[in-house]
């Protein structure tokens, strides 16, 4: 017999454990999230500043996570498919099917959500999405809870295989209230701070959540950040501009230097000033940008940026900057650490929009009767880099012709969301022309 997954109840019955104390689980996990954020936000800096310390924060860090989730998106759209493309029954319902899709796409603001969610995946290292039946409006509800409130329990012998997951919030007035949600496939729980409000059957039979990680590390569950990387190297860059800001700071505003005189007063650094100095004394302006001072420092924070751009696999081309006016090839060669970057991240997203879509269609099979038998959710990207899209027309219609490609692939690789349809309007208009209407 297969072996029973305890409820959270249970779990916490024989351990002592209460819903309160389930955060102290993965003290280690969120404690990550928080500094990786704190980052982000800005604060870049450790230690306490001291008297007088100039801190600036150039926030590298943000530009290079927006920049990367912007190439992720390049050109992304899901499809569904029948898994037997010789099945014309299939195809129909891959057709319905992926027009219900879209209306979910459409009711939940997808395009928006995922931009959020990845910029938030990138910066945490985790995301997740809840793919719930909405009774209330009769339609699939996607969300995206944060995953500093995501608790999951794994196979041993598989992480990727989930076999229960918790997700705390909290709700009520200014949040009063930590809810607790407990799912497995057969049983779902409710907990309102360490009561349980509700126990029963699973309503969905899955366990209704994707989680996945930003980048992954082997044979670690969670993900890693886009900052990690370069974590170091933005806090060089701030220490070195900072200081170089206080150079030129001070050099505009010259150190007055005495030397063989006792005491001072009413030493002016000013033009015209006039300085009266015992014999055998001297009195100078203490430039600090002789000797090239300040090309030494400029020359330094170079090559922070160039470890910077390494280390973030984002070159400065990537951010516009090409002067030696690349294009083509060129360009491409350029620009492939971008690309090697998104197209691991894009193996890791592929599985998790797939599993989504999956959900919400299985979810409209039970209550609103769509049929999903003998369907696949695909998930199909665009390039990354720039690209000669009348070449791109060219080869597609060249492998249309030869019979190695259909009409509805390549209109989808050449980014149309609805081929079906598209290709519906495109006989439409021969059949009006062919019988002579306007």
């Amino acid at each position: 017999m297969p072996r029973r997954v305890p409820t959270f109840g249970e779990v916490n019955y024989a351990h002592g454990w209460v819903p309160l104390r389930l955060r102290a689980r993965d003290e280690e996990r969120r404690r990550r999230y928080r500094r990786r954020l704190a980052f982000h936000e800005g604060e870049q800096w450790t230690g306490r500043a001291r008297r007088g310390e100039r801190r600036l924060v150039l926030n590298y860090a943000r530009a290079f996570v927006e920049k990367i989730t912007g190439y992720l998106f390049e050109g992304r759209a899901l499809h569904v498919r029948p898994r037997d493309p010789l099945d014309g029954a299939a195809a129909e319902r891959a057709r319905a099917a992926e027009r219900a899709w879209r209306e979910v796409e459409e009711a939940n603001g997808l395009a928006r959500l995922d931009f959020e969610t990845e910029l938030d995946c990138a910066v945490l290292g985790d995301a997740a999405y809840k793919v719930t039946w909405d009774a209330d409006k009769g339609r699939v509800r996607v969300s995206a809870p944060d995953v500093q409130g995501i608790h999951v329990w794994r196979r041993p012998d598989d992480a990727s295989r989930i076999t229960a997951l918790a997700s705390q919030y909290e709700a009520g007035e200014a949040g009063a209230e930590l809810v607790t949600e407990y799912w497995t496939d057969a049983v779902f729980e409710l907990w309102r701070g360490n009561g349980l409000a509700r126990r029963g059957p699973n309503p969905y039979g899955f366990i209704p959540f994707v989680v996945f990680p930003n980048l992954s590390e082997p044979k670690r569950p969670w993900g890693a950040s886009d900052l990690d990387a370069i974590a170091e190297s933005n806090r060089e860059l701030n220490r070195a501009f900072s200081q170089l800001s206080q150079i030129l700071e001070l050099s505009g505003n010259p150190i007055a230097v005495l030397e063989g005189v006792a005491g001072a007063r009413d030493i002016a650094v000013e033009p015209g000033a006039v300085w009266e100095v015992p014999e055998r004394a001297r009195a100078y302006l203490l430039d600090l940008l002789e000797g090239g001072g300040a090309a030494l420092h400029r020359d330094y924070i170079d090559l922070i940026y160039r470890t910077l751009h390494d280390l973030g696999e984002s070159p400065r081309t990537a951010f516009g900057q090409n002067p030696s006016g690349l294009s083509g090839v060129a360009l491409n060669v350029e620009l492939d650490p971008v690309a090697r970057k998104v197209a691991r991240k894009r193996l890791i997203r592929t599985p998790a929009y797939e599993r989504r879509a999956m959900l919400a269609l299985r979810l409209l099979a039970r209550h609103a009767g769509l049929p999903v038998e003998g369907l696949r959710a695909e998930a199909v990207w665009g390039p990354v880099l720039p690209a000669d899209r009348s070449r791109r027309v060219a080869d597609e219609r060249a492998l249309v012709e030869a019979g190695i490609r259909s009409r509805r692939t390549a209109a989808e690789r050449l980014g149309e969301e609805d081929a079906a349809a598209e290709w519906a309007r495109v006989r439409e208009e021969r059949a009006a022309l062919d019988g002579g209407t306007p």
